[in-house]
Formats: C-alpha cells, sequence, structure tokens
C-alpha cells in the first residue's frame, strides 16, 4: 500500500464514519479558547473544563486578565499541571495581547508563536479552530497515531511530523483531520495497551500489521 493510498484510507473512514470532530475544551469565543489550549498542555481537557468557566467568570477579557498578577490567576489554576508558569504564561499573553494586538487574537501562526505559552502546537490549534486555516497541530496523540497508522516515517519531532501530514491531507480535511487524530488516540489508540480489537482502521494499520506478524513468530 502506497502512503497516499494509506492517507486516502484514513480519510475516508474517518469522513464516513466520525465527519464531525471537534475539540472537547469549552469556550465561547478566541480568547477562551487560547487561555484553554495554554492550560491544556501536558493536562487533560477534562481537567481543563473543570477550572476554566471560574476562571473566565473572573477574568471575562484579555484587558481584565491583563491587570492581574500571576498570583491571582494561579489560585484559579492550582489544580492544573505546572500552575505557577502557566500562571505567569497567561499574565504575559494577556499583556501581550492587549499592548500589541489591540486585544484581538492573531490569525497568523507565527504572531500567535510571540504570545507567552504559545508554541506552534497551540498556534495550529488557533488558526485551524478559530480561522479554519489548513493547520496542523501536533500533541502526543497526534504523533503517536500518525506514526503508528503508517502516516509518518521516522518523524522525530512534532514539526516533522506536521509537515509528512500535510503533504497528503488535503487542506479542507487538515481542520477536521486534527481531531480526528487526537480523539483516537485518547480513546482507542491509547499509548499502553491500544484497543486494536476494536479499531476498524487496523485493516491498514502498520502497528497493527507488525503486531499480527509478532504473534505469527510467537
Amino acid at each position: 500500500m502506497t502512503k497516499k493510498e494509506r492517507f486516502q484510507k484514513v480519510i475516508d473512514y474517518f469522513s464516513k464514519n466520525h465527519p464531525i470532530a471537534e475539540t472537547e475544551l469549552k469556550y465561547d469565543n478566541p480568547y477562551q479558547l487560547l487561555v484553554a489550549v495554554i492550560l491544556s498542555a501536558q493536562c487533560t481537557d477534562k481537567r481543563v473544563n473543570m477550572v476554566t468557566p471560574e476562571l473566565f467568570k473572573a477574568f471575562p477579557h484579555p484587558e481584565v486578565m491583563a491587570l492581574a498578577t500571576s498570583d491571582e490567576v494561579f489560585q484559579y489554576i492550582k489544580s492544573i499541571s505546572y500552575p505557577n508558569n502557566k500562571a505567569k504564561h497567561l499574565v504575559g499573553m494577556a499583556i501581550m495581547l492587549v499592548n500589541q494586538f489591540k486585544g484581538i487574537i492573531p490569525s497568523d501562526v507565527d504572531e500567535l508563536q510571540k504570545l507567552p505559552g504559545v508554541g506552534r502546537k497551540t498556534a495550529n490549534v488557533i488558526a485551524s479552530v478559530v480561522y479554519n486555516q489548513p493547520a496542523m497541530a501536533v500533541d502526543t496523540h497526534v504523533f503517536r497515531v500518525s506514526a503508528r497508522l503508517g502516516l509518518t516515517t521516522n518523524a522525530k519531532t512534532p514539526l516533522e511530523t506536521e509537515k509528512q501530514l500535510m503533504k497528503y491531507i488535503p487542506d479542507n480535511k487538515v481542520a477536521v483531520a486534527h481531531h480526528w487524530l487526537i480523539l483516537h488516540g485518547r480513546y482507542i489508540c491509547v499509548a499502553r495497551n491500544p484497543k486494536c480489537h476494536i479499531c476498524e482502521l487496523k485493516l491498514f494499520c502498520n502497528y497493527f500489521e507488525k503486531v499480527q506478524k509478532k504473534n505469527i513468530t510467537l
């Protein structure tokens, strides 16, 4: 099976069975999504969704958060992983957003990465979800699932994974494909003991093929 054929089978499967796939983070506007994505680094969406309602009530706009101290923000996110650093990032992000971008979330990936706490993955999420741009955000789920399926080959970094995925996924499918891979990795192709027995992608999955061969050899 060629790489192009494998991509097409994966895209066809998800398009038919899971045509709608969205972030599980809860938000009402671009600012809230940006805050939630920053908080979600090395933390579950479920945990983030538990703390953001009160956080958004206290800091409903970047202009309000820009006036806060990191200690004040910390009190709302202390159950999140790395709360000290994230509190500083959120305040710094809000200050820069107000002073340099007039409170408007930029659409350009490079501009987004100027904001404290915003790396390429977060910037791609915002560009994709908010501005519907063909930007592929690569987190641990996307990185793992892409490699296991055989969509990527010898990709050592998220950027390498992103470039390989973008080569074969049509622009109009990139945004939803990002969520397909994340959700598949979160619930089916989990890091330990992937649920191959219920995975309908196993017929064209490199990982499953290797597992089968190993079991036959044993």
